[in-house]
C-alpha cells in the first residue's frame, strides 16, 4: 500500500499491481475490493493502480466532502503515479474520472455508467436525503438496501433479498453507509455541462441491463463529449466490469491500444 497527500492534506492510499503503462481504477459507491476480479486480468499488461476513496479503506477522511475534493484526490494519485495515465472509473468513479479528465492531462478516460443524473430524474433525485432519513432513524442497513435498489436496479427488482444474498459486497458494504450517502449528495448536486471539454480520448461503457437513469446519463455524456467512443454490452448490468470482465475488459484494452473515436455495439 502506498499513500499520497491530497490538496487539503488528507492521506489517500492506493494499491499498485503489475508493470506497464499506468491504469488507475476508480471505484464507485462500494469499496476498492470491487476491482478484485478485474486486477488479475489487467496486471500482466498494465501497472494497475487502485486508489481508496476518501473515507474508505486505508485512506484518510475529512469533515466535509465535495466532488471537487474527490477530483483533487484523484489528481494527487495521478501525479504520484506519473507517466501517461489512463483513468477507468465505475459509477461514481466514472464521474470522478470524467471531471478529473477536464482538468488533468491524461492518456485516456474510461467511464462505465458514470453517476451522472439528467432530465426529470435529476430534478427529482433525493436518494441522499432518503438514505439520511434511514441513518438518522438508526436504520443503516435499510439505507443501504434503498441505495442498492435504486442504483443497481433503477428501483425495480423482484426479490432484493435473494439478489443481495448473491452480491459479494453485501453485507460488508453497510459499513460505508454514511460515506455513500455523502457521495450521493455530490452526485445530485452535479449538473452535466452542455459540452464536456476533455482533451484526452474518452471511452463510455454501459450494459443493456443497467439502471435506466444511468443509461440515460451516459448517453447524455456521450453527446457532451465530442468524438467519445461508446460501447454497449448486451445483457450486462451496472456491475459490468467486475461481473463480466470477459466482456468489458477487451473493449478497455482495445481502447488503450487505439483510442481513436468509433461507435460500437457489443
Amino acid at each position: 500500500m502506498q499513500t499520497v497527500t491530497s490538496a487539503d492534506g488528507t492521506s489517500i492510499a492506493y494499491e499498485r499491481h503489475g508493470d506497464g503503462r499506468p491504469l488507475v481504477l476508480l471505484h464507485g459507491g462500494s469499496a476498492p475490493a470491487y476491482w478484485q476480479p478485474v486486477v488479475p486480468c489487467l496486471a500482466d499488461e498494465y501497472s494497475v493502480v487502485v486508489p481508496h476513496r476518501r473515507g474508505v479503506g486505508a485512506s484518510g477522511d475529512s469533515d466535509e466532502y465535495s466532488l471537487d475534493r474527490g477530483v483533487e484526490d484523484v489528481q494527487a494519485v495521478v501525479e504520484a503515479v506519473g507517466g501517461d495515465v489512463t483513468l477507468f472509473g465505475h459509477s461514481f468513479g466514472g464521474l470522478l474520472a470524467l471531471e478529473t479528465a477536464r482538468q488533468t492531462p491524461l492518456a485516456g478516460c474510461i467511464a462505465y455508467e458514470p453517476a451522472v443524473l439528467v432530465g426529470e430524474y435529476r430534478e427529482q433525485a433525493d436518494l441522499a436525503a432518503q438514505m439520511q432519513a434511514h441513518i438518522d432513524a438508526g436504520e443503516r442497513r435499510a439505507a443501504m438496501r434503498h441505495y442498492v435498489r435504486e442504483v443497481m436496479h433503477g428501483g425495480d427488482v423482484d426479490d432484493l433479498d435473494a439478489w443481495l444474498a448473491e452480491w459479494p459486497p453485501w453485507p460488508d458494504i453497510v459499513a460505508l453507509t454514511e460515506n455513500i450517502a455523502r457521495i450521493n449528495r455530490a452526485i445530485e448536486g452535479y449538473r452535466l455541462p452542455e459540452t464536456l471539454d476533455i482533451d484526452a480520448p474518452v471511452l463510455l461503457l454501459t450494459g443493456t441491463e443497467g439502471p435506466p437513469h444511468l443509461r440515460d446519463g451516459i448517453r447524455a455524456v456521450h453527446d457532451a463529449v465530442p468524438e467519445s467512443r461508446f460501447v454497449e454490452f448486451d445483457g450486462v448490468g451496472h456491475g459490468g466490469p467486475a461481473e463480466a470482465p470477459d466482456r468489458v475488459l477487451p473493449a478497455v484494452g482495445e481502447f488503450i491500444e487505439d483510442p481513436s473515436p468509433t461507435a460500437a455495439e457489443q
